[in-house]
């Protein structure tokens, strides 16, 4: 439930966030606002808008498909449903961190939307079942996780070193790592099944 509430939140708030400049403005993650009006409900606010309806779309049903599947796991380890939504908004967080501390000074960085939890659901989701099969939107086939994972890494790095596609790539990769780290010390023995599974391959 707590995803689907998630998702609902999300979809409301970038929907009038669309037709509301104000609201758009207010709630994006913009430096100054937080380093001269100390506006700190930015490093979580920016994750409920998104720039247009596909961006918005793609994200929620990412967190659909794997973000249930995290949530039950996390009730079933620490036996309390709170685990999951601080999992959450933790990550929103912690996947900005990096592009806020390196623009914090810069009148003209803006970013939005929640690609980096998103990414942290994801890879908590690839560390326990690397193996499963993704169907993407541009791949005809379903490819296994753990192989999507590395791609998605390399191609992350490469981009945000490069630039230029206002994608913020730092933050799909902060988010990723935070996934997989919360979960390690959620439970460490995902750990060693994590590499039997790899050991054991596909089969």
């Amino acid at each position: 439930m707590i995803t689907l509430i998630l998702i609902a939140i999300t979809a409301i708030v970038s929907w009038m966030a669309f037709t509301n400049r104000k609201l758009a403005d207010r709630l994006v993650l913009w430096p100054p606002a937080i380093d001269r009006r100390r506006e700190y409900d930015r490093l979580v606010t920016y994750g409920f808008v998104h720039a247009d309806w596909m961006h918005l779309l793609f994200n929620m049903l990412t967190l659909y498909f794997f973000g249930r599947w995290i949530e039950r796991a996390m009730v079933q380890v620490t036996g309390t449903w709170l685990t999951y939504p601080l999992f959450y908004l933790a990550a929103l967080v912690v996947s900005i961190l990096p592009s806020y501390l390196k623009n914090q000074k810069n009148p003209n960085y803006i970013s939005l939307g929640a690609s980096g939890a998103v990414s942290a659901v994801l890879f908590a989701y690839i560390l326990i079942d690397p193996w499963t099969r993704l169907y993407l939107f541009f791949i005809p086939i379903p490819i296994p996780a753990i192989f999507y994972a590395v791609f998605y890494v390399g191609y992350s790095i490469w981009m945000d070193r490069r630039g230029g596609d206002r994608i913020n790539h730092s933050a799909h990769l902060a988010g990723a790592a935070f996934g997989v780290l919360f979960m390690v010390a959620m439970a460490p023995g995902l750990v060693p099944a994590f590499l039997a599974q790899l050991s054991g391959g596909a089969g």
